[in-house]
């Protein structure tokens, strides 16, 4: 009996090692970079709170790009990329933390920022004093005071970052006859805020536009009733009406125009969140006549390489994720972002921060919403922010009609311009 389990074990040792060495034989890519230690990156982000609609957007995007880099083998000779991440709760006072754990508990080799200016700002002195190389996603400004070498932007603002989000709302504003002459300036009491109403009023400067009203408020949850905002507005009577605000604040302000019969001769600007297909559904037809800055539209001059194959996987995976089921906000962006920063890393055969910084300084990075260039600060060395409007929207709107281009016009820049502004204000808000 010893006899006959000692020629079964030596069998199944025999059994085990050709089945090894077949594996080996056939082994894939993506095979051979299970077996190396992975590239960790490191963020917060949103995926609850108020933030959440856009933030889980760009973490799908994220989860796409690191399923598509371990299914071709990896990073550096076949490392895989493990995503280490932690919910910010859309609370700007949890990142600190976020990001304290991530490098001096997780080890973390990289790190990126979350979505938002307001969630990017205080992670940067962590990442400061860390050295680390930081490419940030739709971040307003936030290296104005820093000035730190080693930040990247994922924002198409170009190097004149502030002005950019409403530099479209003044160029087409200043082109009417007869010229508008007034403007007011509502924003909510935070960075992002505070930065793309700045830009508004040097625009306002350029354009020889009067402000009339320039009031902060409170950020939502202290403020949850945008009428009496809206009526010290109306009652100014201001030619343009400029709001700079977030998702929340956003909905309710253009829900409290429409309640108390705002109607300027241009309304929108820096309206963050009508780009999620969450919140066109919770406005549908209150969206009519608004003239607000996008980034990305699912227009043919904006299909680059990529991005229509990208869409499809997103969308295909979007259901089963929870998340906004078309991502042309954050979805493209997110991606986007994880794009540059492994090219970057194949670029400079190093996860090591200077050397990945000193080939961002450098290279032109072609992603699925078009190529970017860093330039001062870490921003864009051009611009790509753009000026649409929005139109026709029933009550009865639908995924498909957010899937395409019916319900808005690219009016700025030119070279992406898909038709004309109706104006005033009044006659598209129909």
């Amino acid at each position: 009996m010893t006899h006959s389990l000692k020629l079964r074990a030596l069998a199944w040792t025999a059994g085990v090692s050709l089945t090894l060495a077949a594996g080996s034989m056939f082994a894939t890519p993506a095979a051979f970079a299970q077996s190396k230690a992975p590239i960790k990156i490191g963020f917060g982000q949103s995926l609850t709170g108020f933030l959440s609609p856009n933030g889980k957007q760009a973490l799908l995007g994220a989860e796409i790009w690191r399923d598509q880099i371990n299914k071709s083998g990896g990073l550096l000779d076949g490392r895989p990329v493990e995503l280490v991440y932690y919910d910010d709760k859309s609370s700007p006072s949890e990142v600190p933390g976020i990001y304290t754990k991530l490098l001096d508990v997780d080890k973390v080799a990289l790190v990126v920022g979350a979505y938002a200016t307001n969630q990017n700002a205080p992670a940067m002195p962590i990442v400061i004093r860390k050295g680390k190389t930081y490419i940030s996603l739709f971040s307003l400004d936030v290296n104005d005071k820093f000035k730190y070498p080693k930040y990247f932007s994922i924002l198409p603002t170009g190097p004149d970052t502030k002005t950019s989000f409403t530099e479209g709302f003044f160029e087409i504003a200043a082109a009417q006859k007869p010229k508008p002459k007034t403007v007011a300036l509502s924003f909510a009491d935070a960075e992002f805020s505070q930065n793309a109403c700045d830009g508004a009023r040097t625009n306002a400067k350029k354009h020889g536009i009067n402000i009339v009203y320039d009031k902060s408020y409170p950020p939502p949850p202290k403020t949850t009733d945008f009428a009496p905002i809206v009526r010290a507005i109306k009652a100014v009577d201001a030619d343009l009406v400029i709001v700079c605000a977030y998702p929340l604040d956003s909905v309710g302000m253009v829900q409290a125009a429409n309640e108390v019969g705002l109607k300027p001769k241009m309304f929108g600007g820096a309206l963050v969140g009508l780009q999620a297909t969450f919140f066109k559904d919770k406005l549908k037809s209150k969206l009519n006549g608004i003239v607000n800055y996008e980034t990305w539209v699912p227009d043919k001059k904006q299909m680059y390489d990529g991005t229509e194959a990208f869409f499809k996987e997103y969308q295909a995976r979007a259901k089963a994720a929870g998340v906004d089921p078309l991502g042309y906000y954050l979805g493209g962006w997110g991606y986007a972002q994880f794009q540059v920063l492994g090219d970057a890393i194949k670029g400079a055969k190093s996860i090591d921060d200077d050397k990945i910084a000193a080939y961002l300084k450098k290279g032109t990075f072609k992603t699925v919403m078009g190529p970017i260039k860093f330039g001062k600060k870490g921003e864009w060395a051009e611009s790509r922010m753009m000026t649409v409007q929005y139109h026709d929207i029933k009550d009865d709107a639908n995924l498909e009609t957010w899937r395409g281009m019916s319900y808005q016009t690219v009016l700025e820049p030119k070279n992406l311009e898909t038709g004309k502004v109706v104006y005033p204000y009044e006659k598209a808000h129909q």
